[in-house]
């Protein structure tokens, strides 16, 4: 009985802060105010997926870096995951350490430093230049946003494939050799299979706030081009249009919620395939 007082708390706690913002802004998505009535619409979602305007386009952009990010996170993050894992690798703990320190410092601190680095006057173009090349526009573009992304998430996709890495019997592995499976066929078939709740985990974990930051796409982007976080940030803080602000946070919300169930899904079912 106690127990269940104590839970009271936390469910309290989740409806003021999670439940009762989430219906508000679900609330606001399906009306429209005209000289302080409210009334019914499903203008702003209409408004939201018209072709003729650029919000579609701003979706598809978010996706596709968040995407590019989440690939380029998944490519370096998985061998970084194995090193990690190994029984041979010495000093394990420092080297965790030292991929784990860069998270402590503030978010928006770590954007700031690689500004200074990418700028034209920055430590990068001041070393090409010793090469004579350059200086080189770094910043304000694209690739700028992407590495921002993979900077920042490139720990949430190695976290979670380390923590299933270092959980494998190692005498299946053991088994595998003694079988004659040589190293490429052990992580065909044995390695990669079982770590692949971590991959589902650290791909939902990467893409997630990759989609939706804004803060990158802000500072290294320039505002050159706008992410669906800068165009949701834009109406309610500038425009003030909190109606429709809040269709295209359900709508982000939706995309989401189903990259999440289909991770889910095919975490299932690799989990009833087994091995082979």
């Amino acid at each position: 009985m106690k127990k269940k007082w104590i839970s009271y708390s936390y469910v309290l706690w989740m409806t003021v802060f999670i439940v009762v913002p989430l219906v508000l802004v679900l609330f606001f998505s399906f009306m429209s105010s005209t000289d302080g009535d409210f009334s019914f619409t499903l203008e702003h979602y209409r408004r939201f997926m018209d072709f003729k305007e650029p919000y579609i386009k701003v979706l598809w952009r978010s996706v596709l870096l968040a995407g590019i990010s989440t690939i380029i996170c998944l490519v370096l993050g998985y061998p970084v995951a194995m090193i990690l894992a190994s029984k041979k690798m010495s000093k394990k703990s420092f080297l965790m350490f030292l991929f784990v320190l860069p998270m402590w410092m503030n978010f928006l601190l770590r954007t700031y430093a690689w500004m200074t680095l990418l700028e034209k006057n920055g430590f990068i173009n001041m070393i090409l230049s010793f090469f004579n090349i350059g200086p080189l526009q770094l910043l304000y573009n694209e690739g700028a946003v992407i590495l921002g992304m993979v900077y920042n998430f490139l720990p949430f996709m190695v976290l979670p494939i380390y923590s299933v890495l270092r959980k494998i019997d190692h005498s299946v592995i053991e088994a595998a050799e003694d079988l004659g499976a040589d190293q490429f066929t052990v992580f065909r078939k044995i390695i990669f299979p079982l770590s692949l709740p971590g991959v589902f985990s650290g791909i939902s974990m990467v893409f997630m706030p990759a989609v939706t930051t804004f803060v990158i796409s802000r500072l290294l982007g320039g505002g050159q081009f706008m992410l669906i976080g800068n165009l949701i940030e834009r109406q309610f803080l500038l425009a003030g249009d909190w109606n429709f602000g809040s269709a295209v946070s359900i709508v982000m919300m939706l995309i989401i919620l189903i990259s999440m169930a289909v991770m889910s899904k095919y975490d299932k079912e690799h989990e009833g395939g087994g091995l082979w």
